[in-house]
């Protein structure tokens, strides 16, 4: 492994306002020197774009804070591949940390062209512009991107590990995710490019994503609404806590795999995998369970609140699993970390910034 300093380095975020993005800027701008940061974010409305600037917002604060960084936001599209390429020749990152794409399982099977736009065709675009880095210079030290649990599909062996099989996706997002790791592999391999993708788990916090679970299952608790719980209650998810991805992913981009050249003479491919989760299955029941506890201790909802009158358990979906479950062996082994917020002190954390966010 090839050990990269993050002090004095410009690093390319794209989805830079979405809820990891905005997260791992404030991560590197607190815990980095002399770092220049260019965030890319189209600021579509697949979800309330008042979230995206509410993170934009923490960002500007945090650069007034640490002076010594400087951040720079693009409003742009990675799948406009003149914009990619003119902000590669403008200001020649070292660092690209892909997180941009159309997010959602369920969006993907009625919304399917927003996934191959981004996911696919913006994706392209940035391997070509790391490729091309090289023309002229010394070229991206270190492409890191995300991919999802959801490449797993329904895989019935767990917890789930990077050596597994991952051919059968059970949805359009996780086929773009899984083509996104296939077409990272051959740029390493063709132009020695050093990739890592992270197959996050059930990524959750404070100023998540409103299409999430936890995120709707508060609107609707709070509205006083039923919430529908799939497969009949029979579903575990690796929940894992904003902060622990940050972590893992500024562990990693500092840790690129190492070149080489085989006896054919050419590349070994710089390549990694991770999962990044809590290496913890949570039932869904009592995930929402403590949700709804948390709910009433922060007062959103009242001290008589009954959760088994607002619960319906209905079939499974199309493209859902009914386990995620991470192994991090190789993460742990790799750079020492391994997520370790608990379930409750997480919701917490989510409840109590749900309340100030919306004045209640």
């Amino acid at each position: 492994m090839q050990h990269i300093e993050l002090n004095n380095k410009t690093i390319l975020i794209t989805g830079a306002a979405g809820f990891i993005g905005a997260n791992l800027v404030l991560k590197l701008l607190e815990a980095s020197d002399n770092i220049n940061i260019i965030g890319i974010d189209n600021l579509n409305n697949y979800y309330d774009v008042n979230l995206k600037n509410f993170r934009l917002n923490l960002i500007e604060k945090e650069v007034e804070i640490h002076n010594q960084n400087t951040w720079k936001f693009i409003h742009g599209d990675i799948a406009d591949k003149a914009l990619v390429n003119e902000t590669f020749r403008q200001y020649n990152p070292s660092l690209v940390v892909n997180l941009a794409a159309q997010a959602g399982v369920r969006y993907s099977i009625t919304n399917p062209d927003d996934y191959i736009s981004s996911n696919i065709i913006g994706f392209y675009n940035l391997l070509e512009a790391c490729r091309h880095s090289y023309d002229n210079g010394t070229g991206v030290e270190h492409f890191v991107y995300a991919s999802s649990s959801s490449v797993y599909g329904g895989n019935k062996k767990v917890p789930f590990s990077v050596t597994d099989s991952v051919d059968n996706p059970v949805s359009l997002y996780a086929a773009t995710k899984k083509s996104n790791e296939l077409m990272a592999h051959s740029y390493s391999k063709l132009y020695n490019i050093p990739s890592t993708g992270l197959r996050f788990f059930t990524v959750y916090g404070p100023a998540g994503r409103p299409d999430m679970a936890y995120f709707g299952f508060t609107d609707k608790l709070r509205a006083d609404e039923k919430i529908r719980i799939f497969n009949y209650g029979d579903c575990q998810r690796d929940f894992t806590y904003i902060d622990d991805i940050v972590e893992g992913v500024r562990r990693v981009l500092s840790g690129a795999p190492e070149r080489a050249v085989g006896e054919d003479g050419l590349p070994i491919p710089p390549y990694a995998i991770y999962n990044i989760g809590n290496s913890k299955s949570e039932n869904l029941l009592d995930f929402v369970s403590i949700l709804s506890e948390e709910l009433v201790k922060a007062g959103i909802l009242p001290d008589n609140f009954d959760f088994d009158l607002h619960k319906e358990l209905v079939p499974m979906q199309p493209g859902d699993v009914p386990v995620t479950y991470a192994d991090t062996s190789d993460l742990e082994r790799d750079f020492g970390f391994r997520p370790s917020t608990d379930l409750r002190t997480g919701l917490r954390r989510f409840v109590e910034w749900y309340k100030d966010f919306y004045s209640i």
